[in-house]
């Protein structure tokens, strides 16, 4: 039986242990930069230095640049493979009205399903690669389970933008010089998992700072063990 409750319980499972997250924006954290990080270079806009509480770099935070997403804009398939029980990646970032193709690269079949607002579906047992990848019209999030190895989980956002980038091993993205406003998620938030946090670079070289309050989940089996310890059943 498919766990329609997934959706509600993704959205609040871990909370018992909180990471205060540090969003570093100080002189070289976030400044005119070349992309590599060390805040010189010029027109190519700002690097973005993401770090946590402890000063290491905080690596897959999705930054949204807010703008209106271009008329007619064309993504090719992005693809969400399934690898040793594992999706992989464990988060995607695409765009709005992109399609995602989900192959199984394993030896076993997997039942993929999502019953996230922005996209309800499902792709009953299958191996190999579905015939149809599946479109995602409606911006948010996406959280993603097997119905048959309740530990795979996975994460898509859906940006309205074009600009929507993920920070790297090292903490950092590069910020385009026009915005002026960005949308901040990360797959552990203890807000609610369909909240975006939006900060105006203004704001960012003003404060010098963003503290966002993450979960650090306990190591789980299954989906299961964590919907039975958060929902008494």
């Amino acid at each position: 039986m498919i766990r329609r409750a997934a959706g509600c319980a993704w959205a609040t499972f871990g909370r018992t242990l909180l990471t205060l997250i540090a969003i570093a924006v100080t002189g070289s954290a976030f400044g005119a930069g070349n992309g590599d990080g060390s805040g010189n270079g010029s027109d190519n806009g700002y690097t973005l230095q993401l770090r946590d509480q402890h000063g290491s770099p905080l690596p897959d935070v999705v930054v949204e640049v807010i703008a209106p997403l271009s008329a007619g804009s064309v993504q090719q398939v992005a693809v969400m493979d399934q690898i040793d029980k594992q999706f992989q990646p464990r988060m995607l970032t695409i765009i709005q009205g992109q399609a995602v193709s989900f192959p199984n690269s394993d030896d076993i079949r997997h039942h993929v399903y999502s019953f996230s607002d922005a996209k309800r579906f499902e792709l009953k047992l299958y191996a190999g690669t579905p015939i149809q990848p599946i479109r995602f019209e409606q911006s948010g999030v996406v959280v993603l389970g097997c119905n048959i190895h309740d530990s795979m989980v996975g994460y898509i956002y859906v940006s309205k933008s074009k600009d929507v980038l993920t920070t790297n091993q090292q903490g950092t993205v590069q910020i385009p010089a026009y915005a002026q406003q960005i949308a901040i998620w990360h797959a552990l938030q203890t807000t609610d998992i369909d909240t975006r946090r939006i900060v105006t670079v203004t704001e960012l070289q003003q404060s010098g700072s963003v503290i966002v309050e993450t979960q650090t989940p306990a190591p789980r089996n299954t989906f299961s063990e964590m919907f039975k310890e958060h929902h008494g059943h």
